[in-house]
């Protein structure tokens, strides 16, 4: 893979979504316009008027979030330039995000991937009201010394996702985070920021939602991505069809291992980054991680015709 010239394309996960999403690029591109219609009619709801509308915690639902992400970010995909398209060399996504990446890397099917990631959504809601949990964001200490208060404390609360260097986010049980948080503050943490989120991601917490979602990828074909999609669980390069479906089971309990799944694409000679989907918060970790990354964020009409001019 190391000879492989072009960029790494980076899929955001869910928080990235606001309302208004993708509005601008169906009003003025077709192709965009057919994809959001045609994942209304899938879905059987009105998925773009929730990306378009709103209100804001009905697009945040974890149900509607994922699919209304993944939609922005094929979309994004679809309309960009062939010759950019053509330059992928590997693609990392975040949770949610590994899904786009699996779709733009033609490993899944537009139709399979959309109702995968509704039906993952659901799962997720649905184990978070079972089995009620939370995560926070701890600002400004290393990630070994937050795994181990984790470890240590009473209850079920882990490291969920290494985003960079410094901030680490934990997931859990409501009082185990809460006191895992009150630790990690009197170690010195910067700060320790809860998130607004359905249940605890990427934890034990989320281990009937992985069975179910174990059953239904055992039915769903997953090809060979036409290029190295980097996975979170692992931080390796996945190239198979059948390695990139066990990943993607073990992922909704096992942690996200951004930074090193950055690093790792660092070590294949890649250090052009292109973010596609809403928001930018994948390029603004870049730079935390190795400040010789260059990243740019395309997730709206503006980003997309300056790309295209140059």
């Amino acid at each position: 893979m190391n000879d492989r010239a072009g960029n790494a394309f980076l899929l955001p996960g869910q928080g990235s979504q606001y309302v208004g999403m993708g509005s601008d690029l169906a009003d003025s591109l077709p192709t965009v316009r057919q994809i959001y219609q045609r994942a209304d009619e899938l879905l059987d709801m009105p998925l773009s008027e929730i990306c378009r509308e709103g209100p804001e915690d009905r697009l945040r639902r974890t149900e509607n979030a994922q699919p209304a992400i993944l939609v922005h970010s094929y979309a994004i995909w679809r309309a960009l330039p062939e010759k950019v398209r053509q330059g992928a060399a590997v693609a990392a996504g975040h949770s949610l995000g590994e899904f786009s990446a699996y779709l733009i890397a033609d490993a899944i099917p537009f139709d399979d991937a959309l109702r995968i990631v509704r039906r993952r959504g659901e799962l997720m809601a649905k184990a978070g009201r079972e089995q009620p949990g939370t995560m926070s964001a701890v600002i400004g200490l290393e990630a070994d010394l937050v795994a181990d208060v984790c470890r240590e404390t009473a209850g079920t609360v882990v490291a969920a996702n290494y985003n960079a260097p410094g901030q680490v986010v934990i997931s859990g049980e409501v009082e185990a985070v809460a006191t895992a948080g009150e630790t990690l503050r009197k170690a010195g943490a910067r700060r320790v920021i809860p998130l607004n989120v359905s249940g605890a991601f990427h934890s034990p917490l989320m281990e009937g939602a992985r069975q179910e979602l174990e059953a239904m990828l055992a039915g769903t074909e997953i090809a060979d991505p036409v290029f190295p999609v980097v996975a979170n669980v692992s931080a390796e390069p996945v190239t198979t069809g059948p390695r990139a479906r066990e990943l993607l089971v073990s992922q909704l309990t096992g942690a996200v291992r951004w930074s090193d799944g950055i690093l790792q694409i660092g070590r294949l000679g890649i250090s052009s980054f292109l973010e596609i989907g809403p928001g930018s918060v994948l390029t603004g970790l870049l730079r935390r991680i190795d400040k010789r990354m260059r990243g740019r964020a395309v997730g709206d009409l503006e980003a997309l015709r300056a790309l295209a001019a140059e």
